[in-house]
């Protein structure tokens, strides 16, 4: 196991610990979640060694990896999916009509190739090979090595960067911004979505909260964390946007964990209440994060 020693945003070496929660997908294992003292950055600490890390991803039950649609919850997933597919091309066109679009962690490449009939000239990183592979049956050209994506010419830079939902599962967290910072185009756009632990489904389940998913979720960001994060590389962020699906599909998988009976109303209840909660606070169970350039 990897011990941090330094808070990745603050770099401040003092922690408490935050909560404790279990690998339901994988391992079985029970995985620490601490809180920076100085900036209250969440990080699972200690975590699986670089090496190690992709085993813990090897389950026909990772659906973003494995495209399975067997069960209930993997064909709810895939029919929310094709949904929000088309709002994510939407909110890209509304901020770039076209142009070269990096999705980085971009899975089996479903989005990559609604955004290339659109017209959009794609390429993905996916470390995950055979997520990679399926993503390249869907003739979107993926790089399965951070290094081979670092060596191509880049000089002109992507109109638009996502990762949706893959911030939280990056190793090296501040080369990888950095590297993003350095490859976007200067009127380009960065967005990332995340779990937000503010969220009333997350406050209700505690250590059962799916969004937590240690230990394949490294980082637990609330809006202040990641904006003082991306702050720090040089970014601004220009408009935060609700993902309200979330909230069900999360509090279905929590209910899961927890062996509820009538999982179906408890979660369909618990996502619509998150929902209605969130109307004030902005604390939706994730949120798109939407940044420019300073």
């Amino acid at each position: 196991m990897h011990h941090v020693l330094n808070c990745p945003v603050c770099n401040a070496s003092s922690f408490n610990e935050f909560i404790t929660c279990k690998d339901y997908t994988v391992s079985q294992k029970v995985f620490s979640i601490v809180e920076c003292k100085d900036c209250r950055f969440k990080f699972t600490n200690p975590r699986p060694e670089n090496e190690n890390i992709g085993n813990y991803y090897k389950s026909s039950d990772y659906i973003s990896h494995s495209d399975t649609k067997k069960g209930l919850v993997s064909k709810l997933y895939h029919l929310v999916r094709n949904y929000t597919l088309k709002n994510k091309l939407k909110l890209i066109n509304n901020h770039v009509s076209r142009g070269t679009i990096l999705d980085y962690g971009c899975g089996t490449g479903s989005f990559l190739s609604v955004c290339k009939k659109n017209g959009w000239n794609v390429f993905g990183f996916e470390p995950d090979r055979d997520a990679a592979k399926i993503a390249s049956r869907r003739g979107v050209l993926v790089f399965d090595n951070s290094n081979e994506l670092r060596n191509q010419n880049l000089t002109t830079g992507f109109d638009v960067i996502t990762l949706w939902h893959v911030l939280e599962h990056v190793t090296e967290l501040n080369d990888t911004l950095s590297f993003l910072k350095n490859n976007l185009k200067k009127d380009g756009t960065l967005i990332v979505a995340l779990p937000n632990y503010k969220s009333y489904d997350a406050q209700m389940y505690k250590e059962y909260w799916a969004a937590y998913d240690v230990p394949r979720h490294l980082y637990h960001f609330d809006q202040i964390s990641i904006n003082n994060l991306l702050t720090k590389h040089g970014f601004l962020l220009k408009e935060t946007k609700p993902m309200r699906f979330d909230s069900f599909y999360v509090s279905l998988l929590s209910e899961k964990y927890r062996n509820s009976k009538n999982i179906f109303f408890r979660a369909f209840r618990n996502g619509l209440l998150s929902n209605i909660k969130a109307r004030k606070s902005n604390n939706y169970s994730s949120l798109i994060y939407i940044f420019k350039h300073k």
